[in-house]
């Protein structure tokens, strides 16, 4: 049986009382690293233990799989709809989004929502809405554009922040900053955030890449790290200039088999690659609590495509004393500090989110290495 931490068990009593209280569509943030996936497996076995039906909705086949073995290691029987995969009578299901949508006939008396930033759409809507409890679960409680999620969940409960989790849950990190040699003023802006095809142009330049590499080589040498890119074609050319360098490096994309895919992010893990490079694939859900260092090459306007990428290396593990985020894009600027604190709304997103005049004033730089950190 899983041994829960007591800020999960303190989780699930408020979300099960939320319900009691009658409130029906709930969501849950926590910060990445802090085990909200065996948080909602508790109370997914609970509540099937009382004879309900639940379904756990996800996005992409990899968090279909990491939910399917936090079941296991948890010992709940489940079954998992997806492509390919053989139906089983249970109480727990695991459902890919799309694949649920077209099929019919699918009743559950809960469904929890991973990632749940992206339970506006309307495929999740539809899913849902037929659903008498929803529970969603996210590190990041607004849209891609900084909204809040008002329209889809109506009351909010949050977890303890980074600071509170570090470093007893969470691992503590060193963050350089250095200048970023692209000016974006003027960059074309799509949906809230800069537009992929301008920002792969200016992005994806050898002097960017190189000095990614040298960093990496200061302040990593070896240790696993993931480069968040513009683009599938950045991402595999950040790969190759750091293959040129002499590390162990490949890319991962959308067009890969799902063995290719599993494998080299397996590879990561396991010592077999020292860098992965992608470009949105693995800013979400990836769970390898060994990987060191974020490599931040995407500059972005959306807080939360932020903290869900530097969130991908703050989870603890054995012989693991620091991360380190390598911010090439000023990202930590526009947002601040990944440990800084932060008011979370349903209606507003980001309470009162810091302008980077303030982000600048709180936040002290070393002028020859670029280390960025609060006073």
């Amino acid at each position: 049986m899983t041994i829960l931490r007591p800020y999960q068990n303190l989780a699930i009593s408020l979300l099960r009382q939320a319900f009691k209280d009658g409130h029906t569509r709930l969501l849950y943030q926590g910060a990445t690293g802090s085990g909200k996936t065996v948080m909602f497996v508790e109370l997914a076995r609970r509540t099937a233990a009382q004879g309900n039906r639940v379904c756990i909705l996800v996005h992409r086949r990899e968090l279909l799989r990491q939910a399917s073995r936090s079941l296991k290691a948890a010992g709940v029987y489940h079954n998992l709809i997806a492509r390919g995969e053989p139906h089983r009578d249970a109480l727990v299901t695991v459902a890919s989004k799309d694949t649920l949508r077209r099929r019919d006939g699918h009743e559950f008396d809960l469904v929890i929502v991973d990632e749940a930033h992206h339970a506006v759409a309307n495929t999740y809507k539809s899913i849902m809405s037929a659903s008498a409890w929803v529970l969603g679960v996210t590190a990041t409680p607004c849209r891609l554009s900084g909204r809040g999620l008002s329209t889809v969940f109506d009351t909010l409960i949050c977890g303890p922040s980074i600071k509170e989790l570090t470093p007893q849950y969470l691992s503590p990190y060193s963050l350089y900053a250095p200048p970023c040699q692209v000016d974006l003023r003027g960059m074309r802006a799509l949906g809230g955030d800069y537009q992929k095809d301008a920002l792969d142009q200016a992005m994806d330049t050898r002097q960017i890449t190189g000095d990614a590499v040298e960093h990496y080589k200061r302040y990593l040498n070896g240790r696993p790290a993931i480069a968040f890119c513009c683009s599938v074609k950045h991402a595999y050319h950040v790969a190759e200039q750091f293959q040129a360098a002499g590390f162990r490096a490949d890319g991962v994309d959308g067009t890969l088999d799902q063995d290719t895919r599993d494998d080299r992010i397996a590879a990561l893990g396991d010592g077999r690659l020292n860098v992965l490079t992608s470009c949105d694939l693995i800013s979400e859900g990836l769970d390898i609590p060994v990987v060191a260092g974020a490599i931040l090459l995407r500059p972005t306007k959306s807080l939360n495509i932020y903290l869900q990428q530097v969130g991908r290396v703050l989870r603890v593990a054995p012989g693991k004393t620091q991360a380190v985020i390598l911010d090439h894009v000023g990202n930590v600027w526009r947002h601040g500090l990944p440990d800084m604190d932060r008011e979370w709304s349903l209606t507003e997103g980001v309470v009162k989110p810091p302008k980077e005049a303030e982000v600048r004033e709180a936040v002290k730089q070393c002028p020859e290495c670029f280390y960025a950190h609060t006073p």
